[in-house]
């Protein structure tokens, strides 16, 4: 199976407790981001996510209080670098604990210091491990020389350890799409579970012409799709022919909420509008309707899968033949 038994049945559960409920927005994914410190200033992330210092931190209270109000089954560990925060182990003990999914988002240079031997592996832990393209392409984009086969050494240790391990690759402007080719081949001979491949936002603190237009992505994810056929990636057939220009969807930004620093950050994980301690106040204030759209500028060319791959899911059951695609693609994958 493309996912373990037992996060597809978890997150399919959850899905049908809610339509039990008549719920028809819900959160899949915590994006919990418990810090905005990092060790490394990548170019084409949001500034405040490698600014923030170590003392303005999340306490463990709140990131688990967080989660219980949202209810998500899944929970994303970014930021910042979250290797950095001083509270890891408990808090990733807290969130199995509540018998929900870990993805620890990682650059992968500090696992042999701050997680291996401190965190030990489990069923319901993934480190998704960030990989922009080869040696020199991933270095430039971190701006740091070295980093490309620190992440990639971590990588094969963790694997050694017994780790279910994710990587997660962005392309920008400039990546040349066979390189992702050749990334490919290489985390499958390391043995990864998994890949994500997903189109760059542009954040709005970021100055450099890093991001895709509407026809970029779409030639660049057609061969994407080619490359899917291939190799064990994680983003759905239909999400990447979304990303291809060969599907439409409307947004689905109550997917995967975010928890910061600063609060729930509204509409969504890239967009930061509003920021409120608050679940009520964020979960009932925020116009969704006009956020599922997508007519506000900010959201033009935008494909990022965490707002797209739940509209996926909900299209899918209105189509018999897309449900049986997907079933297919996780069972056979």
């Amino acid at each position: 199976m493309r996912f373990p038994l037992h996060v597809t049945t978890d997150m399919i559960g959850h899905q049908l407790r809610q339509a039990l409920r008549g719920n028809r927005r819900y959160p899949f994914v915590l994006m919990l981001e418990p810090l905005y410190a990092c060790n490394l200033a990548c170019l084409g992330c949001a500034t405040e996510r490698h600014t923030g210092k170590l003392a303005d931190r999340l306490p463990l209270a709140t990131c688990l209080e967080a989660l219980d109000d949202c209810g998500a089954p899944a929970v994303s560990i970014c930021g910042g670098e979250p290797t950095l925060y001083p509270e890891l182990p408990e808090l990733v003990a807290g969130i199995i604990g509540r018998r929900r999914h870990v993805y620890l988002c990682t650059n992968g240079l500090l696992l042999d210091e701050r997680v291996f031997g401190r965190v030990p592996p489990h069923k319901r832990l993934t480190i998704n491990v960030h990989l922009d393209g080869m040696r020199e392409t991933h270095d430039r984009v971190c701006a740091r020389e070295g980093v490309f086969d620190q992440a990639v050494a971590a990588i094969a240790d963790a694997k050694r350890r017994g780790y279910h391990i994710l990587t997660n690759t962005t392309v920008f402007r400039e990546t040349d799409v066979e390189e992702i080719d050749e990334l490919c081949g290489l985390l499958a001979g390391l043995g990864v579970d998994g890949m994500l491949i997903s189109p760059g936002y542009r954040y709005e603190s970021v100055t450099r012409d890093l991001f895709l237009g509407r026809e970029q992505m779409r030639r660049k994810f057609r061969r994407v799709l080619e490359i899917s056929r291939r190799y064990r990636l994680t983003s759905t057939p239909m999400f990447l022919e979304f990303a291809a220009g060969l599907r439409d969807y409307g947004c689905s930004p109550w997917s995967t909420v975010t928890f910061t620093p600063r609060g729930w950050k509204g509409p969504c994980y890239l967009i930061g509008k509003t920021s409120t301690w608050s679940w009520d106040e964020f979960w009932t204030g925020t116009d969704w309707d006009y956020w599922e759209s997508r007519q506000d500028a900010l959201c033009q060319n935008c494909a990022m899968h965490s707002g797209f791959e739940a509209s996926v899911v909900r299209e899918a059951r209105r189509s018999p033949r897309d449900m049986l695609r997907l079933a297919a693609w996780n069972l056979l994958g």
